[in-house]
Order: structure tokens, then C-alpha cells, then sequence
């Protein structure tokens, strides 16, 4: 997926909470996180990994967006946290050291197109965690993806840009399509450009999840509904998974 116009809106759109959540999560989730190397995998704009760096924690942060990296760095040097941050692709993690705890928020892997490629990124998750670390992360469920978003709609406008989101079902089992239409100010030109990007996004079901996993070689497979705070049902839009590499 390539972020252009969509990293900063992204960026400035996304609820401060939902980081801080997630922050909370991990760290209740790892009892060692005190003296823990963490990876944050596809760290978009960094707004994680400046929360656990800002708490002490040694952190690296990794996407594939250069866009993305660029603000991450950004927040970093704002908030005067040392985060190494690396152009990397989570199906190739081979130039990544191992750490302790490897993160994964927001629904990233759920760009991956395939099951194949999703037991890649685990294999290669598996491959650089150390002896019981863990990784952490979160897909959106089928319900999302088969009830929630068919004819989503998100509408964003201010003096100088407008955003419009539309969500629609994919040719896939458990598929989404997202449109994404920016209207951007020129001052130079004195009008609107006009900019379109589609994202794909596709999830399995909890059994499919725990296979792909254990395939991959983890054990030890939990998961999580509202941040842990539930266990899943039927309803619940976003799983939370805590892998142990024992």
C-alpha cells in the first residue's frame, strides 16, 4: 500500500486515545516490558512508538511508507524520544535485528493479500522474536469487514481540503475496498487538486487466525476483544491477539 496524500490526514484524523489504548494494552500484556527491545511493525506516522519510548522503553519502529516514516520522525523529535525508524517491508524482515516484542496496530496486516502472505509475515515476526517474547497486534473481523463497512461513508472538510471515504465489499471471503478522494488547496494555482487512492483490506476468521499462527511455529495464541478488556463475540469489529514464542 502507498500512503501519499492520505499519511498526513491519516496522521491528523486518528484518535489520540485509540494509541493510548493500545499502550496500555501492551503493556499490561508483557510482564517484562520494563527491560524489553520492542519492534513496532508497519508504525505508520509513529504515534505508538513514541508512547512506549516516551514510558522508557527501547523502541524501533518499521513501515514500508517513506511518507509515513517522515512524520513519524517528526512526532519523535517533537515529543525528544530516540526512535531508529526503518524503510522495511514486514514480508522481508531480514535486515531487522531479533527484539523482545514485536507490535503490530491498527490493522496493518490485514493489507496482506493472501493467507500465504500472511504466514509469511508471521513466519518472519516468529523468526525475530527472541525466546518468550511476543507479538502483539490487531485485525478488524469479519463482521467488520461483511457488516460494518458495505456503504460506509466518512466525510472530512476544512478550509483547505475536503475527504471523502467510501467503503464497499470486496471480491474476496471477508474483503473490503476503500475509496479514498482528496480534494487538496493549491495556493499557487489558486484551486482544488484532486487526488484518489483505493486500499484493500481482507480478514479471516478466529480458527483461521489460530492456524495460520501456529503454522507459523507460535504456541501459546490469545485473543482479545475492547483492548483485553472483553472476549470476542460475534459482533466485535477489531481482535486483539497476544502470541507467546515459548
Amino acid at each position: 500500500m502507498v500512503y501519499t496524500t492520505f499519511a498526513q490526514l491519516y496522521d491528523e484524523l486518528m484518535e489520540p486515545k485509540m494509541y493510548e489504548q493500545w499502550c496500555s494494552f501492551i503493556e499490561k500484556q508483557v510482564p517484562t516490558l520494563s527491560t524489553a527491545q520492542i519492534l513496532d511493525l508497519a508504525c505508520g506516522t509513529g504515534r505508538l512508538a513514541v508512547l512506549l519510548a516516551q514510558k522508557g522503553y527501547d523502541v524501533v519502529g518499521s513501515d514500508l511508507s517513506a511518507d509515513m516514516l517522515t512524520l513519524a520522525e517528526e512526532h519523535a523529535r517533537d515529543k525528544q524520544v530516540n526512535i531508529p525508524l526503518i524503510e522495511a517491508d514486514m514480508l522481508d524482515l531480514s535486515e531487522l535485528a531479533d527484539f523482545d516484542v514485536v507490535t503490530c496496530c491498527l490493522d496493518s496486516l490485514c493489507y496482506m493479500d493472501d493467507e500465504e502472505s500472511m504466514l509469511k509475515v508471521f513466519r518472519q515476526v516468529y523468526e525475530h522474536l527472541r525466546k518468550g517474547g511476543y507479538f502483539i497486534f490487531d485485525v478488524i473481523s469479519p463482521y467488520q469487514t461483511d457488516v460494518v463497512y458495505p456503504g460506509y461513508m466518512y466525510n472530512y472538510t476544512d478550509d483547505n481540503r475536503a475527504f471523502i471515504w467510501q467503503s464497499y465489499e470486496g471480491d474476496q471471503p471477508h474483503s473490503v475496498i476503500h475509496d479514498l478522494t482528496f480534494f487538496v488547496y493549491d495556493k499557487h494555482k489558486k484551486g482544488y487538486a484532486r487526488l484518489n487512492e483505493t486500499h484493500y483490506e481482507r480478514t479471516y476468521s478466529l480458527p483461521e487466525y489460530r492456524r495460520i499462527l501456529s503454522e507459523a511455529g507460535f504456541k501459546s495464541i490469545k485473543e482479545f476483544a475492547d483492548f483485553g478488556d472483553a472476549e470476542p463475540s460475534e459482533t466485535t469489529e477489531r481482535w486483539f491477539f497476544v502470541c507467546h514464542k515459548i
